[in-house]
């Protein structure tokens, strides 16, 4: 009964989401290689024609490592046209400065890209992975920065969360399925701390480094975060690990001298559970709640 259950939601999911495209002759997706997003660009493919979509990175400063390349997985899995742009949201002092509202500036930076290279013509719609979840989550700015945009937002419209769109993937066996969460390194930092390609390569190159050791060791932590929190380094791992480690002195020292050479040379380092969206708590509360 239980797989029967799940098939007819994967069918009524697939139905509402693929029905969703009908609105637009063409789609241009916002396509990052996360798991929201490549569900997106396989849903328009299957929707509109491959020829019909076109999927859109941007390169960064801020995009993890390894993302590119599955984006492009992706992009060439479904056969649509893939392209990799530099949007240098770096440069926009509001990004910089890293208040609460930064991913308005950088979402902002992302569509007006797009837009001025020419990408959205007459009767082509730009489309997010934004989810259900997501406009549920409370402080988004970066999705009021899409719809003011105009953006549209198939998953959300059509009431699908994280969980639908990881069991959608895998029926339709796409490889981000499992995939962990990985947004943009700049999410990774502490508001009011200004971001700068030093401080983000050194969160990138830390993450690699924690992540390779823990494998080297047999430990294997599904989600990983290192926050740079000024004044200390955060390394967030599943809750299981935080276990491990902390019975592991060895383990422990390791982990701290491997946050030390990806360039957090002056700078204590806690290990904690995971906690998405774990630096939001720090905004006020009619942020955080809006």
């Amino acid at each position: 009964m239980q797989v029967r259950r799940c098939v007819r939601a994967h069918a009524g999911d697939a139905a509402a989401l693929l029905d969703w495209f009908s609105r637009t002759r063409e789609v241009t997706v916002a396509f990052s290689g996360g798991v929201d997003s490549a569900l997106v660009v396989a849903a328009a493919a299957r929707s509109l024609g491959p020829s019909r979509v076109h999927a859109v990175t941007a390169v960064s400063d801020a995009l993890p490592s390894g993302m590119l390349d599955v984006a492009r997985r992706v992009a060439d899995m479904v056969g649509v046209r893939h392209s990799e742009i530099q949007t240098r949201e770096i440069d926009n002092p509001g990004y910089a400065a890293n208040g609460p509202d930064r991913c308005y500036f950088c979402k902002a930076t992302l569509i007006d890209t797009v837009a001025a290279r020419g990408h959205l013509g007459a009767g082509n719609l730009l489309v997010t992975g934004t989810n259900a979840d997501d406009v549920a989550a409370g402080w988004r700015p970066g999705i009021r920065a899409a719809a003011e945009r105009g953006a549209g937002t198939p998953l959300a419209d059509t009431g699908m969360g994280k969980q639908a769109v990881r069991e959608l993937s895998r029926h339709w066996r796409l490889p981000t399925s499992d995939q962990p969460a990985s947004p943009c390194l700049s999410s990774r930092v502490a508001y009011g701390i200004p971001i700068t390609p030093a401080r983000l390569a050194r969160i990138d190159a830390a993450e690699q480094a924690v992540r390779r050791l823990l494998a080297q060791a047999g430990i294997t932590s599904r989600d990983l975060r290192v926050r740079d929190l000024g004044s200390q380094v955060r390394v967030e791992v599943d809750a299981d690990v935080v276990v491990v480690i902390a019975r592991s002195p060895v383990v422990r020292d390791a982990v701290s001298r491997a946050v030390a050479a990806a360039g957090f040379t002056d700078s204590p380092v806690d290990v904690a559970v995971f906690a998405s969206g774990a630096l939001n708590s720090a905004l006020p509360a009619e942020l955080r709640f809006r």
